[in-house]
């Protein structure tokens, strides 16, 4: 037929029918959108091909927009108990590359296959892009193939048994986590107090610096029946009643300097506004809230920002980011200006720059070049996959360079990935689907068996060097072992599990850290 001799039609077609193979579930599990790279090995056995152009473009942007997102996570993951999450996440993808190489060397598998099992058992795409990258072979998919089913099967079936065979209660580690998390991010409360203290009466608020000594936020004070918003020329007077938000500790502060709490509501004022804005000014993006000044210009008051569905109490050294939700009260002459100064242009959440896309990807590129000689047999690059990784990670944790923002939001992030893992899955899986049969007729079920080790035995290692040597409770534990394996499916199966956010936390650390380590061991095993 002259329509599949159109590269065009024959992508987009791989790419429909793996959306349709990869909704389908059985008993929960599916294989959503790497179901793509197995309807392209399908098509690339009876002889349809994408162009590989498609596969180095979908490689560069799908790596790029996860670096881009990660950044932040990587740098910020040796925090706490990062390092030792760190460790174990390193002793996991350590691990199984050892076990990769001793099957290559005892057991004769061809290295480009086996380093495709690799990635395939331990359900990385972007470890199986810097295996086509470093080997330039067609049998790192195959691999990938053959390992990837048990790579998720095995995943969701170890971290569901996993409490059981350690005797942990679940509902009781949860139980632990969430006591542990109200002491650690404390809610945001607000509160009235009558203003008593004798020490405070007739100084102004700016004299007291009454956020910095109790960590509190004066939203307002009336005064009198009169309500104003607390600015630092605002005299306090015996018996006005003061708003105040913050934790419980940083409102018992309030209390211990001000006076008694009461039930006494302070309406807000008819010339006054209390609005949520969006940070979506690239200017103050990377400032703090002491810099920008805005309750001496303005005379406005930030009672709270509002972060990754965390509210956080403000301080003049807080730093905005992009998307942050600020709630501002000030009079409604001002609030239009300082709408202005913070963006509040929800038009460009979902909007995306390409400008900072292309400069970061040729600086990718370039870095990837790059090439280390240690003596005349050895020398080591990152290659395009290393190259454009490290490049996404350092530039998504600068976040900002002078006018240029790095960071987008995640529905654009989200959307370039899939663009570019869909490109790349189908192209790769029909430069592989020809010799598939082939390969499947001389390493099928032996390769198999060799996936379950490389699946099982890292996991075994990790979870036993986890529990003698290193205090990390069972929910991050599980968190790790699924981000540690790149396995958003085993994630899914954790989260159904409990109702806190702790295996995501270690997941989100974890899973740079084994992405680029991963990549490390594919360039040193293709190097052998």
């Amino acid at each position: 037929m002259e329509l599949f001799s159109n590269s065009y039609f024959v992508l987009f077609l791989i790419i429909a029918i793996g959306f349709v193979i990869g909704r389908i579930k059985f008993k929960g599990i599916s294989l959503d959108i790497s179901a793509v790279i197995f309807v392209a090995l399908v098509f690339g056995h009876y002889g349809f091909v994408v162009p590989k152009d498609f596969q180095n473009l979908g490689l560069v942007i799908f790596i790029f927009t996860i670096g881009i997102q990660a950044g932040p996570s990587f740098f910020e993951s040796f925090k706490k108990n990062g390092r030792e999450l760190a460790i174990l996440a390193s002793v996991l993808v350590i691990s199984a590359g050892l076990i990769t190489f001793l099957i290559f060397y005892f057991f004769g598998i061809d290295k480009n296959l086996v380093i495709g099992l690799l990635n395939g058992s331990l359900t990385s795409t972007p470890g199986l892009a810097a295996a086509i990258d470093a080997t330039g072979s067609p049998l790192a998919s195959i691999g990938y193939g053959i390992g990837y089913p048990f790579g998720v099967i095995g995943v969701i079936l170890f971290v569901s048994f996993l409490p059981k065979i350690m005797g942990k209660d679940i509902k009781a580690e949860v139980k632990n986590y969430k006591e542990k998390i109200s002491t650690d991010f404390p809610e945001i409360e607000k509160k009235h107090f009558i203003v008593e203290n004798e020490n405070v009466i007739g100084k102004t608020f700016g004299e007291l610096n009454i956020q910095f000594m109790t960590k509190a936020v004066i939203s307002r004070i009336m005064h009198n029946g009169v309500v104003v918003v607390a600015e630092p020329n605002v005299v306090f007077h015996k018996g006005d009643i003061v708003r105040a938000v913050g934790s419980a500790n940083a409102l018992e502060r309030i209390k211990l300097l001000i006076g008694s709490e009461v039930e006494t509501e302070i309406p807000l004022d008819n010339n006054y506004d209390v609005r949520s804005i969006l940070v979506t000014n690239k200017d103050v993006v990377k400032k703090t809230l002491g810099q920008l000044n805005i309750l001496k210009t303005y005379h406005a008051t930030i009672t709270r920002i509002r972060r990754s569905g965390i509210n956080i109490s403000p301080s003049p050294s807080s730093t905005l980011q992009f998307g942050d939700k600020l709630i501002v009260v000030c009079h409604k002459d001002n609030m239009k200006d300082v709408s202005r100064i913070f963006g509040d242009d929800t038009s460009k959440l979902s909007s995306t720059d390409f400008f900072p896309i292309a400069i970061g990807i040729i600086l990718g590129i370039l870095v990837g070049k790059l090439s280390l000689n240690f003596g005349d047999d050895f020398s080591f690059s990152l290659g395009l996959t290393g190259g454009v990784l490290m490049v996404a990670l350092i530039l998504g944790r600068t976040g900002k360079t002078g006018p240029i923002l790095w960071t987008m939001t995640g529905a654009s992030n989200q959307l370039l990935r899939q663009f570019g893992l869909l490109f790349f899955l189908a192209a790769v899986g029909t430069s592989a689907g020809t010799s598939l049969v082939e390969t499947f007729q001389q390493y099928g079920l032996e390769l198999f068996a060799y996936g379950i080790l490389i699946t099982l035995i890292p996991m075994i290692l990790t979870t036993v060097i986890a529990r003698l040597f290193l205090d990390i409770n069972i929910l991050s534990l599980l968190g790790t072992l699924t981000g540690s394996m790149t396995s958003t499916p085993g994630l899914a199966a954790v989260d159904n599990m409990v109702d806190v956010d702790a295996p995501a936390i270690a997941y989100a650390t974890v899973y740079p850290i084994a992405m680029v380590l991963l990549i490390i061991v594919v360039q040193i095993l293709s190097l052998l």
